[in-house]
């Protein structure tokens, strides 16, 4: 039996705010949101590939813990996208699981001990894989909306 939180659905993975700087992500969250039944579980699964390929890009260049990413998702998107920190540890056990990131716990003195996680070359390929969906996903889409030619 697992934890509860390694069982939180992808919407409790990413909370969106509703400032006017993030409209550019929400409005395209909510269209996914209100089509058909058969969308909204591609929404759910759109939602848990791009938490992981956040989460392997940051992995990309060098070994980080599970706090300093969530900062940096946060920090790079200009607070457009905050990961939530209970639905980040599942996400990153079930990638280390499936063999994507490693994972091994450091200590240093006068800090607590640390979990740092490092893309396996398995999740190298992965990550290529990842990306490419995604663009060809935002290209569709782009095409579709008209922002292509905008």
């Amino acid at each position: 039996m697992g934890h509860p939180a390694a069982h939180s659905s992808p919407e409790e993975i990413f909370r969106f705010p509703t400032s006017p700087s993030s409209l550019s992500v929400v409005i395209p969250y909510m269209l996914l949101r209100y089509m058909a039944a058969k969308s909204i579980v591609f929404d759910r699964e759109l939602k848990k590939g791009s938490a992981e390929l956040l989460l392997l890009s940051l992995l990309e260049v060098r070994q980080r813990h599970g706090y300093e990413i969530s900062k940096l998702i946060e920090q790079r998107s200009g607070g457009a996208l905050r990961f939530n920190v209970a639905s980040l540890y599942p996400l990153l056990y079930r990638l280390e699981k499936r063999g994507w990131i490693q994972g091994r716990w450091v200590e240093k003195a006068g800090q607590r001990r640390r979990r740092y996680y490092r893309l396996t070359p398995l999740g190298r390929r992965v990550l290529k894989t990842h990306r490419t969906a995604w663009l060809d996903f935002v290209q569709a889409i782009n095409r579709i909306t008209g922002l292509e030619h905008a």
